[in-house]
């Protein structure tokens, strides 16, 4: 299954929230089958969002959409955010 992770700063993160929230119609859409958030321990304002999605192509054609960009810049995205394509090779349980 592929993934993608992104890493990106936020100025105000219940800011940023409410619009990742709120785009995530866009993002399933697209063909994301959800995913996790995470914050830095020692920056909070560094977000790390880990999405599953259904296709690999789908998930680059989204990540370089126009609305994306527009939703990030919208949610108080800082810089250019590091943008990770990944496919899945193994399962660990423990």
């Amino acid at each position: 299954m592929p993934y993608v992770l992104i890493r990106h700063k936020v100025a105000d993160y219940p800011r940023w929230k409410r619009a990742f929230d709120g785009h995530g119609r866009a993002r399933k859409a697209g063909g994301s089958k959800g995913g996790q958030l995470f914050r830095s321990a020692a920056r909070p304002k560094d977000v790390f969002i880990l999405l599953r999605w259904n296709d690999l192509r789908r998930a680059k054609k989204f990540a370089k959409s126009a609305d994306l960009r527009r939703a990030m810049k919208a949610a108080g995205v800082r810089g250019k955010p590091d943008v990770f394509f990944l496919q899945e090779s193994a399962r660990t349980g423990k």
